[in-house]
C-alpha cells in the first residue's frame, strides 16, 4: 500500500500471536505496546484519542480515511491523548476544517504518540474479530529493522489488560468543581475514573454543580461532596482490581443516595451489587452498537468503549440493597448494558450517553438522573 507522505520511513505492527503488518511511520518515532483494539467510528477520532478509557490500548481505526478535519482545541475529551498507539490506513494529506488548528500527524508528534499508517486495517480488524483483542506493538525508527521474531518476543513480554489496575493513573489528583450552567439545582460528587469532558458538560447544562473527586476518595468525602447525588465515571482497566471503589459504592448504596454510573461505573456498581465481571474476547468499541431497553423494547444506537462486562444471566437478582435488574442488553451478543436497583436509587449503563461525536440516542439518561434526585429531595 502506498503512503500519502513521500519519504515516510517504514514501520511494523506486530501482534502477540505472530501476525505482523508492514506500513509507514506516522506520528512519533519509537516503539510502544498495548492491547490491540479496533474502533468503528467514522468520525470523532480526536475524541477517541483523548478518551482516558483507551489508556494502555493501541487503537485501530476501521474507517479508512483519518485526519481530514485536523485537530482543534475544543473537542478533546481530556487534557491529553491517552492511547498507547494509533493505527490508520490512509492519513489525510491535508487538514481541512474551519476549526482546525493543526494536523493529526503534528499533534501525535507533539504528544509523542507512536502510530503507523498505510496498512490493511480491514485485514487487521478481521484478524482481531476472529482471534480477539491481544497484546501488540508498533515499531518505527531503528526498532522497525529488528527481526520479527525479536519484536514478537518484545510484545509477549508486555503486560496485558486482565488484572490491570489503571484507575489511579488516569484519575485526577486534586478535587475541582464544575459550576452549573444557569441556576444551580443540584450538587453531585463525580468520582473520576477516567472521565470524559462531555459528561461534565451534560451535567452542568442540567443545573448540576459537579464536585469532581479522585478515585482514591473515601466514602465520607464522596457523600459530603455529593449532597444530592453521586456519579461514577467511565475509565480503563479491570474492574476486578477496584476493591476500594466497590466498598465506596456499597456505602453510597446503603445511604440510598441517587447514583448514576457509566461504563467502568456500571461495572463497579455491578460488583458492589455482588455480580461478577469478566473480560470480553473482542470488546465493544465504536459509535454504532445496538442496545435494547428491556423495559420498553426501545432500541438505541449507542457508543461503546469497554473490554470488560458485568455477568448476569438473569433479568432480576437479589442484592443486599434490594432487588437488582438488568435494564439493557446489547443486541449483538446479549452483554449486560445497564443495571438498576430501585430501592437503593441507583442505575447505570455500560455505554456512553454523553457520546461525542455521537450518537445521541441516550441523552435522556442524564435527565433520568435529575428526576431521581428530584424525587429524593
Amino acid at each position: 500500500m502506498t503512503s500519502f507522505f513521500a519519504g515516510e520511513k517504514s514501520a511494523k505492527f506486530v501482534l502477540e500471536d505472530g501476525r505482523f503488518f508492514e506500513g509507514q511511520e506516522f506520528g512519533a518515532t519509537g516503539e510502544t505496546y498495548g492491547e490491540a483494539v479496533f474502533a468503528t467510528g467514522m468520525t470523532g477520532y480526536q475524541e477517541t484519542l483523548t478518551d482516558p478509557s483507551y489508556y494502555k490500548q493501541i487503537v485501530i481505526q476501521t474507517a479508512p480515511h483519518i485526519g481530514n478535519t485536523g485537530i482543534n482545541d475544543e473537542d478533546d475529551e481530556s487534557e491529553k491523548i491517552w492511547v498507547a498507539g494509533y493505527v490508520v490506513r490512509d492519513p489525510s494529506r491535508i487538514a481541512s476544517n474551519w476549526r482546525s488548528n493543526r494536523s493529526l500527524d503534528d499533534e501525535l508528534k507533539k504528544q509523542q504518540i507512536i502510530a503507523i499508517s498505510s496498512i490493511d486495517t480491514r485485514a487487521l480488524t478481521r484478524h482481531l474479530r476472529d482471534k480477539g483483542a491481544m497484546r501488540a506493538g508498533i515499531f518505527s525508527g531503528e526498532s522497525a529493522n529488528m527481526p520479527v521474531d525479536e519484536l514478537i518476543a518484545k510484545v509477549k513480554a508486555a503486560s496485558g489488560m486482565k488484572g490491570a489496575n489503571l484507575t489511579d493513573a488516569v484519575s485526577i489528583k486534586k478535587p475541582f468543581i464544575v459550576p452549573a450552567v444557569g441556576e444551580k439545582k443540584f450538587q453531585v460528587a463525580a468520582i473520576d475514573l477516567g472521565m470524559k469532558t462531555n459528561i461534565l458538560r451534560h451535567l452542568a447544562k442540567r443545573g448540576i454543580e459537579t464536585h469532581v473527586l479522585p478515585a482514591s476518595s473515601s466514602a465520607a468525602e464522596v457523600l459530603a461532596a455529593g449532597k444530592d447525588g453521586v456519579f461514577l465515571s467511565n475509565g480503563p482497566g479491570d474492574p476486578a482490581t477496584a476493591s476500594h471503589l466497590v466498598m465506596v459504592t456499597k456505602k453510597i448504596l446503603s445511604e440510598k443516595k441517587p447514583l448514576f454510573g457509566i461504563c467502568f461505573g456500571n461495572q463497579i456498581l455491578g460488583r458492589a451489587l455482588g455480580l461478577d465481571t469478566y473480560k470480553l474476547v473482542f470488546g465493544h468499541r465504536g459509535q454504532n452498537q445496538p442496545v435494547i431497553d428491556t423495559d420498553t423494547g426501545k432500541v438505541e444506537i449507542t457508543t461503546h468503549n469497554h473490554g470488560f462486562a458485568v455477568k448476569s444471566e438473569e433479568a432480576k437478582f437479589n442484592t443486599e440493597f434490594g432487588e437488582g435488574e438488568v435494564t439493557h442488553r446489547c443486541l449483538n451478543d446479549s452483554v449486560v448494558e445497564g443495571l438498576r436497583v430501585k430501592e437503593a436509587k441507583a442505575f447505570s449503563v455500560q455505554y456512553h450517553p454523553e457520546a461525542a461525536a455521537g450518537p445521541h440516542d441516550a441523552d435522556y439518561l442524564f435527565d433520568r438522573f435529575v428526576e431521581l434526585m428530584e424525587e429524593t429531595v
